[in-house]
């Protein structure tokens, strides 16, 4: 079933399963919540300073969320927090490729989140250089290679982790992911063309969210 959404004919919902909102207005997505249970695989990368979505997951579930952001407003404010048990954090981000790359400071003072930026140089004043892993290794190093989940707020990185996916995989159950159209040089076309590959191997939108950035995939049960 195709819902239109606004005047841009390539933003339609797919699927209109059952799907229930976790988490602040701020932080919070939405998920298909038959497809998640206490044993799932569930990785959330891009913390920021806002665990509202994760907490709201492993009260619902009872899941162990594994948490990822190597950027130090993160880590240091992490550092504050009371966290459960079950919510497993690392100091590493995600990306393409296995190694490191430079990310540049927040735009704004008050922000937390640096950003990769499209067609920028290495080397900006005020860049830092973080580890990162692609998805396949991170999973491979939680002893798995199955992701039930995989919120990623990674602030332009996700188009290429996208097409990491599309190409080689891991292909998780349930996809959530902030596109940064009209940020740090990313363009409309760009977030258009990405969740074109993601529905060509199977992916279905189930949610989108008022903003238009944020989009729910769940990968096609009988690909």
């Amino acid at each position: 079933m195709r819902k239109l959404m606004r005047l841009d004919p390539w933003l339609w919902i797919d699927d209109v399963s059952n799907k229930v909102h976790l988490g602040s207005t701020y932080g919070g997505w939405a998920v298909l919540p038959d497809r998640l249970n206490s044993n799932s695989i569930v990785l959330s990368v891009g913390i920021g300073t806002d665990i509202s979505f994760d907490l709201a997951m492993i009260e619902r579930f009872g899941c162990r969320i594994h948490g990822y952001d190597p950027t130090p407003f993160s880590i240091a404010w992490l550092a504050e927090q009371s966290l459960p048990a079950k919510f497993v954090t690392h100091k590493v981000g995600l990306a393409a490729a296995d190694g490191t790359i430079d990310l540049q400071p927040p735009a704004c003072d008050g922000h937390v989140s640096f950003h990769t930026a499209y067609g920028a140089s290495n080397g900006t004043e005020g860049s830092i250089s973080v580890p990162v892993r692609r998805l396949g290794s991170l999973l491979k190093e939680l002893g798995t290679s199955h992701c039930d989940l995989l919120k990623m707020d990674i602030e332009g990185a996700e188009y290429d982790v996208c097409e990491d996916i599309v190409a080689h995989g891991p292909r998780p159950s349930q996809l959530l992911v902030e596109f940064h159209h009209r940020l740090y040089g990313f363009s409309v076309v760009m977030t258009e063309a990405t969740i074109k590959k993601l529905r060509s191997v199977g992916y279905r939108v189930f949610w989108i969210s008022e903003t238009g950035r944020e989009f729910g995939l769940a990968l096609d049960r009988d690909r």
